[in-house]
């Protein structure tokens, strides 16, 4: 199945203040039934195992509300792991949608992060890796890089013929017209696990882990030098 790019309708602006509010809370709805939270959850924990830490400040980029972190974060708190959020997305409106969890939240590009070096232990994204081209990938993770202290994370889709099929059947539980044509659409433009190594291969990092996560999901943790 070979990658397709269609622009999705979140992406345009298009739409009125309720339909966004609309599409964002199927989002959630998307993160919270079909992995979203979970992968985020275990690398984190992944990495509070390896570095021994018990708290750890992480960027969320294209953050919208920050439902996937602001979850990930209150089951981390169970086991123990504190974890301090700073929401970026590129568009100020996604960031107060139905925000209301306190983190600090920045309007800025995700290619160039508005941050120092080292200015947190993690940089994460959640569904927002397969929206850049190739290139773009490499520059987002080295950013990230740049910014991060201990790993760069990616939690997305993976591009896949069964998941194109689960994504329209999936439809009916979707709200927003946006949603009917972006879920169908992210599954074609998504990358494949071969693909994402190929591409961090070129970046900076020290080394790169991918696994496959429930419903089609794909966690990258590529680790700071």
């Amino acid at each position: 199945m070979r990658r397709v790019v269609i622009p999705e309708l979140l992406d345009t602006d298009s739409g009125t203040p309720a339909e966004i509010a609309t599409a964002l809370s199927d989002l959630r709805h998307i993160n919270q039934w079909f992995g979203g939270i979970g992968a985020t959850q275990s690398m984190i924990a992944a990495v509070a195992r390896k570095t021994g830490a018990s708290s750890l400040s992480m960027l969320e980029v294209a953050a919208g509300a920050g439902y996937v972190p602001k979850a990930a974060s209150a089951r981390l708190r169970e086991s123990g792991i504190k974890l301090d959020v700073t929401l970026l997305d590129r568009a100020d409106s996604h960031l107060r949608n139905g925000s209301g969890n306190g983190a600090p939240a920045v309007a800025g590009d995700a290619l160039a992060l508005p941050f120092a070096d080292r200015s947190f232990d993690l940089v994460s994204c959640c569904l927002f890796v397969h929206h850049l081209e190739p290139q773009e990938v490499v520059q987002f993770v080295n950013e990230g890089l740049r910014v991060c202290r201990i790993a760069v994370m990616i939690n997305d889709l993976i591009r896949d013929q069964v998941h194109l099929a689960l994504a329209y059947l999936s439809l009916p539980l979707y709200r927003s017209r946006f949603t009917h044509h972006d879920a169908p659409v992210s599954v074609r433009r998504a990358y494949t696990i071969p693909e994402m190594r190929q591409m961090l291969e070129r970046t900076n990092a020290s080394r790169v882990e991918i696994e496959r996560h429930p419903f089609f999901r794909m966690g990258v943790i590529a680790w700071k030098r």
